[in-house]
């Protein structure tokens, strides 16, 4: 049931990896809104994913037992490609469940298809569709019609589903007629910060560089940025930052097809990833599918001058402060990228505008509040 407007709630969150954690956006979204919630005064308690980071065990750190105030329980999980997810997502929605909480948040499609136990023991049940994660390249067959049961399982049992673009709120009234609530991701305020590390780890110079930077997965369309810039004559460096997610097939496929002047920085994360947002002279989103790009909402909060594909996604974020392509058009991605490599008042332009017009759009305590009022109950 609804509590009262105001009353201290009990909150249980799942279906990250873990916080903190920068292995993908879901784990920064969960992240900021538990400890902003914790700071307000909730009680928010969130169930970890046990086994390695998602990049390999290299980047394991110690767990933990409390981070800003949030309260971390770690979860039984089969450390395992396909099984990770479901079995820690399991376990904690079985804790949720038993636990005494008063809303408990499900994060992301898969998790979902246990949306229907905590409910069935009385708790307000929340949604967060972050992307439509069934028609992701990289799940095999079990694995996406596994992430479609948990679609229709919230779209049945959840109180509320929030989606973070118009486009995902059209895709469920059209496909089941369900309302759902329109609550975009948010960003903080970011100061750019001189380049001293990526130079001397990866001899990397402030506007020396094209940057990617986030997971290493098919429908990012990273492929389709290796291939645009081997076409391209420039002395610049193109850096894939991020680490692979789940398989490293893919991420393999890329380091293959690469050349020379292409760096490979597996995940990062601290001071060089600060580094590399801050330097790059521009920064490239060549994606097929996203449900709400943090790592774009990033750059452009250093005052990056951003180049996307041009799905709904990506062009609502960016909006007349950066520039798209036409989506997996490798030529069209290349004579942008030319365009904007010969014409570096353009490019000034634009970062000069980037950060101030998405740090006033997408507000981090906007979107905490709108959260808290939809775990009350209140009327939309």
């Amino acid at each position: 049931m609804p509590q009262r407007k105001n009353t201290k709630l009990k909150v249980a969150m799942l279906g990250h990896k873990r916080i903190p954690s920068r292995e993908g956006g879901v784990e920064i979204v969960v992240g900021e809104l538990a400890t902003r919630m914790v700071a307000s005064g909730h009680d928010v308690t969130c169930f970890n994913r046990g086994g390695h980071h998602v990049s390999g065990a290299d980047f394991d750190e110690k767990a933990l037992s409390e981070y800003k105030g949030v309260k971390l329980k770690r979860v039984f999980t089969v450390d395992v490609k396909g099984l990770a997810a479901m079995t820690s997502s399991f376990f904690a929605s079985v804790k949720a469940a038993f636990g005494r909480f008063d809303v408990v948040h499900f994060h992301a499609e898969g998790p979902c298809a246990m949306l229907w136990l905590p409910k069935l023991f009385g708790k307000r049940c929340i949604a967060t569709v972050h992307g439509l994660d069934h028609q992701r390249a990289k799940w095999g067959k079990l694995a996406s019609l596994y992430i479609f049961a948990g679609e229709k399982c919230a779209v049945k049992f959840a109180d509320e589903i929030i989606v973070l673009s118009e486009n995902m709120q059209k895709y469920f009234d059209d496909t089941y007629s369900r309302k759902t609530v329109f609550i975009p991701n948010g960003v903080n305020k970011n100061t750019p910060v001189s380049a001293e590390e990526i130079t001397e780890k990866f001899n990397l110079k402030k506007d020396g560089y094209i940057l990617y930077l986030g997971r290493l997965v098919p429908e990012k369309g990273i492929h389709y940025l290796i291939d645009a810039f081997k076409g391209i004559d420039t002395d610049k460096k193109l850096v894939i930052a991020g680490g692979a997610s789940d398989s490293t097939e893919y991420a393999d496929d890329l380091k293959k097809s690469s050349c020379d002047n292409i760096v490979f920085t597996d995940f990062v994360k601290g001071r060089l990833l600060e580094e590399l947002y801050s330097n790059a002279y521009l920064y490239v989103l060549p994606s097929d599918l996203e449900g709400m790009p943090l790592s774009l909402l990033e750059a452009m909060s250093y005052g990056n001058c951003c180049v996307t594909s041009d799905i709904y996604e990506c062009e609502s974020v960016v909006g007349e402060y950066g520039v798209t392509f036409k989506k997996g058009d490798v030529n069209d991605l290349k004579e942008k990228l030319e365009w904007l490599l010969s014409n570096p008042d353009i490019v000034e332009k634009y970062k000069s505008r980037s950060s101030d017009y998405v740090c006033n759009k997408f507000n981090w305590d906007e979107v905490t509040k709108k959260t808290l009022d939809l775990y009350y109950g209140e009327e939309r």
